[in-house]
């Protein structure tokens, strides 16, 4: 980031080559597995970058501190869409995914279930899972996207993985791990 303040194109070029499928991914989770919101969503991110790059605050690592950019940036679509109450509703009425009794379940298949079930949760839990799990990040950095305190993460987390096995338990006799 510091050659990039400096004008260092290459610098960028090497950035945007290492984050842009994570990063493409992130959105794509997050804004509702809409392509076009994540090409427009990374886009611009990289224009954050270039306009602002003093903006980097190096008290994180780069990835903590990009992720932090790219989750505000979803918090305040999720603001302008007034998505929250929708992921509210959705919550409290739990629905129930109905699936087909599959006698074998592809690998494909299975990554489509739960991905349609991690749909379902809220935003917040959502982004702390695929923050955690996907993207590999420690329950500090997580918690330092998120800007939430490490125990906020962790019920998160926690919530997160109870409902995924409980929508997804009818699977367990079906898939080997």
């Amino acid at each position: 980031m510091q050659l990039i303040v400096l004008g260092d194109q290459s610098a960028f070029a090497e950035l945007y080559h290492r984050y842009k499928d994570r990063m493409y991914y992130y959105f794509y989770r997050m804004l509702g597995n809409s392509s076009e919101q994540a090409n427009d969503f990374l886009q611009e991110l990289f224009m954050k970058l270039i306009e602002k790059p003093e903006s980097f605050n190096p008290k994180f690592s780069f990835p903590t501190w990009l992720y932090s950019v790219a989750n505000n940036m979803c918090k305040n679509e999720y603001r302008r869409r007034e998505i929250r109450k929708e992921y509210q509703a959705a919550e409290a009425q739990q629905p129930q995914l109905d699936y087909p009794d599959d006698t074998t379940i592809e690998p494909e298949q299975l990554i489509e279930k739960i991905f349609a079930t991690l749909d379902q949760l809220g935003e917040e839990h959502r982004s702390a899972f695929l923050l955690r799990y996907r993207e590999g990040f420690s329950l500090k950095d997580v918690s330092e996207i998120l800007e939430l305190p490490e125990g906020t993460v962790k019920s998160r987390l926690f919530y997160a993985r109870k409902v995924l096995a409980e929508k997804l338990n009818y699977l367990k006799d079906e898939v080997e791990f």
